[in-house]
């Protein structure tokens, strides 16, 4: 059975369609769209300030739509399954803090504008059947794919290339376009050139789903990689879902796009920041010789710091799970703001009401400026204080920052990272460096941009998989057969249809006082 979907207004993850253009959709388009619902529902229905007879009025449409035009208990029961999927989806990314009550707000009022309605598609025709072709007569031309031609498949990365974040925008973008370069210039893949298109939200959700439809919709991408940020996945990963879109190796490690089981287009290359920041707290006890309550946790207020809080916890747990429950002090900065004072005004508090027992260690979930920020500002005050950070900080931008600010600035500072170390040795780092020199000359090798080329060339590697015939499907099913891949890092590569994270491997690594990161082992 067919449908069209005639509600014309914008949801967050779908798209703005005219009746009158609709093409028919099949069961599983019309239960990715529910999806879609479900999420702004379930969003909605955990926030205090929306009255709950909104919510009710929205989700009685549904339910009536979806009566009103099938009586196939099985397609109904299957839209209603993904409509619950996308409300425990977004009361997750509620109390996840991965979106906030306004975009619940926004995206309710977008629904209540227009009536739902499922209508069954009608005939192509309705006079006399259309004859048969001739005997031997070529078969009609297969529907084209979405970014795809005979000698190119483009693909969309949405990022910050404007604002505080913008080098992470910049150096994702480097390493993905270096990778692509090189492969173009042996002739593509299956005959094919790949091409990357950028839009900028500035690592502002706000404007996340904006930007993906200008990728999607206007300029016709095939699917994502390398899209920044976890506050702005939360808005991006639904709109991927809903049109059915690859979305590709995120630079985030929270939850939002690590669900259980996973989500069939969305697949990961780097360990959780739960991994990161759990590897950082083993290290800090078992090598360190520290307490959990001396060790302290300075994070973005947002989806982002919460998910490396969740590893630091979870860690927590597994190192005295007999004993009683750590708490640990929390430290918080807001998105997109190097505003602290409040941070380190709580741990100087802190330090002087357990001058017994004081904080020794802060585990930080930040990017570059707030964290190199946070450590000129209480480097002095707490001279012996060791700090580590994720990934996700851009290690390289971290160095330049606070060997600005001067060496006793740097020397100590760890990093967890999810590549080997770009000024290393390893055969595809050398295979990065050389590419970089020739394809991008202008940028000095990072782990940012050396982090997207081996994304790009995971992707190469199932494009190969998957052959001429190519569609997001065969690709999916192609990245499921990769297992054991070889790529040099130190770590095969795999993935499953019941892990779509390629690698766990969490690498530690530690600044001297000259700006350059030491391997360190936090086993």
């Amino acid at each position: 059975m067919y449908f069209r979907w005639t509600i014309a207004v914008a949801l967050t993850g779908m798209s703005v369609v005219s009746s009158s253009a609709m093409a028919a959709m099949s069961v599983s388009d019309a239960a990715q769209m529910a999806i879609g619902m479900g999420r702004t529902v379930g969003a909605a229905a955990v926030c205090p300030d929306i009255a709950k007879p909104r919510i009710k009025s929205v989700s009685d449409q549904l339910q009536a739509a979806i009566a009103a035009f099938t009586a196939d208990q099985k397609d109904a029961t299957a839209i209603h399954d993904a409509y619950d999927q996308g409300v425990a989806f977004g009361d997750r990314a509620v109390t996840g803090r991965q979106t906030d009550c306004a975009t619940a707000e926004r995206d309710l009022s977008y629904l209540e504008r227009a009536p739902i309605t499922f209508v069954a598609a009608p005939a192509l025709s309705t006079g006399a059947p259309p004859a048969l072709a001739p005997a031997g007569a070529a078969a009609p031309a297969a529907p084209a794919v979405q970014g795809i031609s005979d000698t190119e498949i483009k693909f969309g990365m949405v990022g910050p290339f404007t604002g505080a974040s913008k080098s992470y925008g910049l150096s994702l973008k480097t390493g993905i376009v270096t990778a692509f370069a090189a492969v173009n210039e042996a002739g593509g893949v299956n005959g094919r050139k790949l091409t990357l298109l950028t839009a900028d939200d500035g690592y502002d959700p706000a404007k996340t789903v904006a930007s993906m439809k200008e990728l999607y919709e206007t300029k016709g991408v095939f699917g994502f990689i390398a899209n920044f940020g976890t506050a702005t996945a939360a808005e991006s990963v639904p709109y991927a879902l809903t049109h059915r879109a690859l979305f590709f190796g995120p630079y985030t490690g929270a939850a939002v796009v690590r669900h259980d089981p996973p989500d069939r287009y969305v697949f990961n290359y780097r360990p959780s920041y739960a991994e990161e920041t759990g590897a950082a707290l083993r290290y800090l006890v078992k090598i360190k010789r520290l307490r959990p309550e001396q060790i302290a946790i300075f994070q973005q207020e947002d989806g982002f710091g919460d998910a490396g809080y969740d590893g630091v916890l979870k860690e927590a747990r597994a190192l005295n799970s007999n004993g009683p429950a750590t708490n640990f002090l929390r430290l918080y900065y807001p998105r997109n703001t190097l505003e602290m004072d409040a941070a380190v005004a709580g741990l100087q508090q802190y330090q002087r009401q357990h001058g017994a027992s004081p904080i020794k260690a802060v585990i930080m979930v930040a990017t570059t400026r707030p964290a190199a920020k946070f450590i000129e500002k209480t480097r002095d005050l707490f001279p012996n204080l060791i700090y580590s950070n994720v990934s996700a900080v851009g290690s390289s931008d971290l160095a330049g920052e606070l060997m600005l600010l001067g060496p006793k600035f740097a020397t100590g500072v760890i990093v967890t990272q999810v590549t080997p170390l770009p000024e290393g040795y390893a055969s595809v780092v050398l295979d990065y460096k050389t590419a970089l020199a020739k394809f991008a000359p202008d940028a000095s090798p990072d782990s940012v941009s050396l982090e997207s080329y081996l994304e790009a060339n995971i992707l190469i590697e199932a494009i190969k998989r998957a052959g001429r015939n190519l569609d997001t499907e065969a690709l999916v099913n192609a990245l499921e057969t990769i297992k054991d891949f070889d790529m040099g890092i130190g770590v095969l590569v795999s993935f499953t249809r019941n892990d779509h994270q390629a690698i766990h491997r969490v690498w530690g690594t530690e600044l001297d006082g000259q700006g350059h990161y030491q391997p360190i082992d936090l086993e």
